[in-house]
């Protein structure tokens, strides 16, 4: 993969768009970590505390991408990554957060801890985006992780208003997932055509969407009758 090539620059929008639909809990969290603190210290631990999330996360993500190289695991986080595109179209819940952080550091531990525990996803997602590319991964996380936490009032706020981000970062993760699928020693001499990989990749990023939207259109129905018959 060249660098600014269109594949490279078609991987890193995925990156960034991966890490902008499921790092909506992790900033939210980080905010919540620091606000018991004086505000310059606020300012601080947000920094620092995001900077230590940065380099775990690219720690995480490089090892899960030597991790994908041993056969058969292409397809397990492809599954994984299914499942996880198709959690993000029906999750309507935030995340309860509960934190005591009341010194710098502790409010730094919080959010570096909490960005890798609530992060797999995202590690997942985006070391199959990169397709082995490390340059593409630091590049994608040092621009998107930012963004995320400075701006993670505005992206929550879009997100809100525009519901069809959710949408497409989810049909990202599908078609990263299917990606990484067609391309696994166990399954890729299924693919040996290329109009296969393609019309798999199509089909899956499809029943994701549908499957997932059905659902959660049932279950808003379902809590509004629910709260009528009370």
């Amino acid at each position: 993969m060249e660098v600014f090539s269109m594949e490279f620059l078609s991987g890193l929008m995925s990156i960034i768009m991966i890490n902008l639909v499921l790092a909506g809990d992790n900033a939210l969290l980080i905010g919540m970590a620091a606000k018991n603190l004086p505000k310059q210290q606020q300012k601080q631990a947000i920094f620092w505390g995001t900077i230590g999330a940065i380099i775990v996360r690219l720690i995480l993500t490089i090892v899960a991408v030597r991790l994908l190289k041993i056969d058969g695991l292409l397809l397990v986080g492809g599954v994984l990554l299914v499942l996880i595109a198709f959690k993000l179209l029906i999750s309507d819940s935030k995340p309860e957060v509960h934190t005591k952080s009341n010194t710098l550091l502790a409010a730094m531990w919080t959010i570096i801890l909490a960005d890798v525990l609530m992060g797999v996803d995202n590690v997942i997602a985006v070391a199959g985006a990169a397709k082995g590319n490390i340059l593409l991964i630091v590049i994608g996380l040092v621009v998107s992780i930012p963004i995320v936490v400075w701006g993670s009032t505005l992206v929550i706020k879009l997100i809100e208003k525009f519901p069809i981000i959710i949408v497409i970062g989810s049909g990202v993760l599908a078609l990263t997932a299917a990606d990484m699928i067609v391309k696994d020693t166990y399954v890729k001499g299924f693919f040996a055509d290329p109009a296969y990989s393609h019309r798999f990749e199509g089909i899956l990023v499809i029943v994701v969407i549908y499957i997932g939207l059905m659902v959660k259109i049932f279950r808003s129905g379902k809590k509004e009758n629910g709260y009528t018959g009370t």
